[in-house]
């Protein structure tokens, strides 16, 4: 199980500061929490201030049969917004970034680790539940689950023919970011000061 809460507004509002945005909903887990009145005052926040091309609510974006089909209806408003913003747990952004190549997506939430079962979905992107989602600053890659070193400042240097030296099955979860953020016009976010990772937040709710 898991728990999704509101990123704070601040970093929303400089992630849609002039741009336009498509919303994305996500309900498939909202019987664990999903932030749904304090998301949907926001959204109307950014609505009333014209920044919004258009809004989808939907249950598990991490089905990406079913979330392919949703988004084909929604694929004029999407193209008319710089970029998506989806409030979800980190795998749905990641099923949402992987779908939508050449478009910034961006979490609107953070997720933290429940005990118990942990879902149905079929991908292999997966969502550390830290409590402190990176994606925003690495295209939409989840830098704590692609990388084996859950490295949040970059490359180790280990990696071999774009390979992780950990494990030489799996592809260096920072290349793979890297040629993402190239896609978008995004590089620039390499430049920013390593944001400091807490580790508190991997602990579990109920322990805290």
């Amino acid at each position: 199980m898991l728990i999704t809460q509101l990123k704070a507004r601040d970093t929303i509002a400089s992630l849609t500061e002039g741009k336009k945005v498509f919303i994305i909903n996500c309900h498939g887990c909202k019987e664990v929490y999903f932030p749904e009145k304090e998301a949907a005052a926001l959204q109307k926040e950014l609505a009333d201030a014209g920044n919004v091309t258009g809004i989808m609510t939907t249950d598990y974006i991490c089905n990406p049969e079913n979330m392919e089909l949703r988004l084909k209806k929604h694929m004029d408003e999407i193209n008319a917004a710089d970029a998506v913003l989806v409030f979800s747990c980190g795998v749905g952004v990641q099923t949402v970034s992987a779908y939508l190549e050449e478009k910034p997506v961006y979490a609107g939430c953070d997720t933290c680790r429940l005990p118990g079962f942990q879902g149905v979905t079929p991908l292999e992107y997966d969502c550390g539940q830290c409590g402190e989602c990176y994606l925003n600053l690495t295209g939409g890659i989840c830098p704590i689950t692609a990388c084996s070193k859950s490295l949040v400042n970059g490359q180790c240097g280990g990696a071999k023919n774009g390979m992780c030296e950990v494990d030489n099955n799996m592809e260096c979860g920072w290349e793979r970011i890297y040629r993402r953020l190239k896609e978008i016009g995004r590089l620039d976010v390499l430049k920013c000061p390593t944001q400091v990772r807490n580790y508190a937040t991997d602990k579990e709710v109920s322990q805290q």
